[in-house]
């Protein structure tokens, strides 16, 4: 029976997402957790996890999505107020929200349509806030809010995303950028909301340092374009710590879509002229 298992983190001390000998990790965590309620042996490798998000060290979650297989005659076993509940004695900065059956063609990596994430960011002029500095970037210069904003929009849409990332061996970045827009919250604090169809390694925090290298004056609007369309690494911008990052959501479509869906993403992507 494959499982849909919907959890959130706090990736301050952790490795990131995937699992690595000696290291702490979500992965490694969750994993351990539900070998102890399937009462996996010893000498048996542990359930292993599909994820949608292979968050980076230091990244947080709220929407996160995973998926295992299990044998149905065991699937008993693992409900989210079981899991949760291990988890808050050996790794309490996991909280597991929901677990339930999925349809065999569900797959949280290559099913998805869309991710969504949230970048805070706290500019020189806002006080500083030390019960949001797990989770808020500090940028130690002024920031032109509308400069941001319309800087923003210019990335939007079907681009070559090479400028902000490293794409795969045999693959490209061409992705679709759907939503990229800022809204000031508590404490005098940025929050960008990025949303897109894929995103390649470190895109959505390098997206964020090329607009706050807009809005901090070191490029302008024009620049930012041109690097855009240059499609080359860059050290014109930085990319953002990981700290101010979450995983806000994945969204998947309908069941009788899901294998479909899977197809198409994992077909390499053609390169725009």
């Amino acid at each position: 029976m494959r499982l849909r298992l919907d959890l959130g983190y706090d990736g301050t001390d952790f490795h990131g997402w995937a699992a690595q000998p000696g290291l702490r990790t979500v992965q490694g965590e969750v994993e351990t957790a539900l070998a102890v309620l399937l009462r996996t042996p010893e000498e048996q490798d542990p359930p292993r996890l599909t994820v949608g998000g292979r968050t980076d060290a230091g990244v947080h979650a709220r929407g996160q999505v995973a998926h295992l297989d299990v044998p149905e005659a065991l699937a008993d076993r693992i409900t989210a107020c079981r899991l949760d509940g291990l988890l808050r004695r050996t790794a309490p900065d996991i909280v597991i929200a929901a677990v339930r059956p999925a349809p065999p063609a569900f797959d949280a990596r290559f099913g998805a349509v869309s991710r969504r994430y949230e970048y805070r960011l706290r500019s020189a002029d806002a006080p500083r806030d030390p019960l949001t500095a797990r989770f808020t970037a500090d940028v130690p210069r002024s920031l032109d809010f509308d400069a941001m904003r319309q800087a923003s929009a210019e990335l939007l849409g079907l681009q070559d995303f090479t400028t902000f990332c490293k794409a795969r061996a045999g693959a490209t970045a061409v992705r679709t950028l759907l939503r990229f827009d800022w809204r000031e919250v508590e404490g005098g604090a940025y929050a960008a909301t990025i949303e897109a169809d894929a995103f390649c390694h470190s895109m959505v925090r390098a997206l964020v340092g090329a607009v706050v290298a807009v809005g901090g004056g070191r490029i302008d609007r024009p620049q930012l374009i041109e690097l855009r369309d240059r499609r080359e690494r860059t050290s014109r911008f930085a990319v953002m710590p990981a700290h101010g990052l979450s995983l806000e959501e994945i969204a998947y479509p309908p069941d009788d879509e899901l294998a479909s869906r899977a197809e198409r993403t994992r077909a390499r992507r053609s390169p725009l002229d």
